[in-house]
């Protein structure tokens, strides 16, 4: 009794994970009704005889959980049986006029050809990815029709039923698979890049209050809690071969929705590839955060301020990204974060060199340093995945993202976030402002203008020098226009700050 209970509990689990699975098992189990049909109905069974025991076992093999992977495999599946049902015949046929005497021998020689040769070509690895089941199948059913045509008199009765049976099959997997209830596998790995996204979004913006607080002891619990909710970001180092089986099976699938024929489903394995990247220093900060050695926190806080705008703009960013993804829309939005990341960089870069560090114990040092140079990795890393969505959002035609103003006779709102100056910055250092600007379309503007003018980036950044002169302005109609630019770290890490001589012990 209490096994039973147990897999109920199990299977109430499963079920309750995704809701989807229990309507695929009412999928397969009508597929197979249908077709077994050929079997009991007599009228069937006279045409078809035992070989409608063909269909029943296609519905078995071909029926998979996505409709991507249904199609793949039952067109991988037809395609193969009429191929070397046609190719047996032949070869039957050939044999047949050596004699009685050469003809076996004949037929062993094309089994095993055609066998060798397919099992070589398996090892493609495109033939692998998309094909490899369809190949499997051709082997199955060249030497089936081969031996068993030796002792068969109406070969080509025989290889008729079978192909019937086998389409007939198919096709019923095929259809029920899209109207009744569809689960797509393009849609999934759509969902799946998005909930990334969100993960590691999730660590970068709650890193600040879990490295830099306190923990009390009276609310081990809570951190505890907390800290497993952090640990998401794992799925994201295992999702590869997942990202891949849906991104093949999504090849296969008819339009459906927002997603056309031809989707740019590879630039999606582009994106997620640099998320995994992004997900391995994520993963070494939170050992920093659990970690036995732990730094004093008035050390920490020596760093704190760009440390958490770092990780927190870079969070954001990756927020805005996965908005982005789920509305299908094109948004500049997390550019603007990217920025914010990279100023918040220079002034680490700035601190650093102040000597704030300098009385510093050594180990304290080289593990403050390991994640200040993770992060700085992370904020790299979050440009390249910035820059590599609005590739995929080009590819995918995404929407323009159209944002209102109230007030009308404007041509743009402005908001400048301000820039903290730190102790130790000196008086020539860079002052980086940076302006969000929304572009407002009138409906007298032609449609190209108002494409080009929501795709570019509504925000600049000014550097202000030492003589306080703008540089790349202009004016134009009583306005102030500034062309963009960017503010980077340049790529750079712990350890080129720590050599650049300012740091010293």
């Amino acid at each position: 009794m209490e096994k039973v209970r147990e897999i109920v509990r199990e299977g109430r689990r499963v079920g309750n994970e995704d809701p989807r699975r229990v309507v695929h098992a009412f999928k397969v189990g009508l597929a197979l009704a249908f077709v077994s049909s050929f079997y009991y109905y007599q009228p069937l069974y006279d045409n078809f005889g035992v070989n409608a025991m063909w269909a029943v076992m296609t519905v078995v093999v071909v029926f998979e959980f996505s409709v991507g992977a249904t199609l793949g495999k039952g067109i991988n599946r037809a395609v193969a049986t009429l191929v070397a049902g046609g190719l047996g015949i032949g070869a039957h046929h050939l044999a047949s006029l050596s004699g009685p005497t050469i003809e076996p021998i004949l037929l062993a020689i094309f089994v095993f050809i055609q066998a060798a040769l397919s099992t070589f070509v398996r090892f493609f690895p495109r033939v692998k990815a998309r094909y490899d089941y369809g190949v499997l199948i051709f082997i199955l059913t060249f030497a089936l029709i081969s031996v068993s045509g030796f002792r068969e008199d109406e070969i080509l009765d025989l290889a008729h039923k079978r192909l019937s049976t086998v389409m007939m099959g198919g096709v019923s997997c095929v259809l029920i698979s899209i109207f009744v209830c569809p689960v797509w596998a393009g849609q999934d790995l759509h969902s799946l890049l998005a909930s990334n996204f969100d993960t590691l979004a999730h660590f970068l913006q709650e890193f600040g209050d879990e490295y830099f607080e306190a923990t009390e002891d009276g609310d081990i619990k809570e951190v505890e809690k907390r800290r497993r909710n952090l640990e998401r970001y794992k799925s994201v180092l295992n999702s590869k071969s997942n990202e891949e089986a849906l991104a093949n099976f999504a090849k296969w699938e008819p339009r459906h929705g927002v997603f056309r024929f031809r989707h740019p489903w590879k630039q999606y394995l582009a994106v997620g590839a640099l998320l995994r990247q992004c997900a391995y220093p994520v993963d070494a900060l939170n050992s920093y955060i659990n970690s036995d050695m732990q730094i004093p926190m008035d050390v920490k806080k020596k760093l704190e301020e760009p440390l958490r705008r770092m990780s927190s703009e870079s969070g954001k960013s990756m927020k805005e990204m996965s908005n982005s993804l789920k509305k299908m829309t094109k948004s500049s939005t997390s550019d603007v974060h990217v920025v914010n990341s990279q100023s918040a960089c220079k002034t680490l870069s700035t601190l650093l060199k102040s000597g704030i560090l300098n009385d510093v114990e050594p180990l304290q040092m080289i593990s403050l340093m390991t994640t200040v140079s993770l992060l700085i990795d992370i904020v790299n890393l979050t440009e390249k995945i910035s820059e590599s969505v609005h590739e995929l959002a080009s590819a995918a035609k995404f929407k323009n993202k159209m944002k209102s103003s109230s007030n009308s006779d404007a041509g743009s709102t402005t908001s400048a976030v301000p820039i903290k100056s730190y102790e130790g910055d000196s008086a020539d250092d860079d002052h980086v402002v940076t302006i969000l600007g929304d572009v407002i379309t009138s409906n007298n503007n032609d449609q190209s203008h108002r494409e080009s003018s929501v795709d570019s980036c509504h925000h600049v950044a000014i550097e202000i020098d030492d003589d306080d002169s703008i540089h790349d302005k202009h004016e134009e109609d009583s306005n102030i226009h500034v062309q963009t630019s960017r503010v980077s770290c340049g790529h750079t890490n712990a350890s080129d700050l720590l050599n650049s001589g300012d740091i010293k012990k």
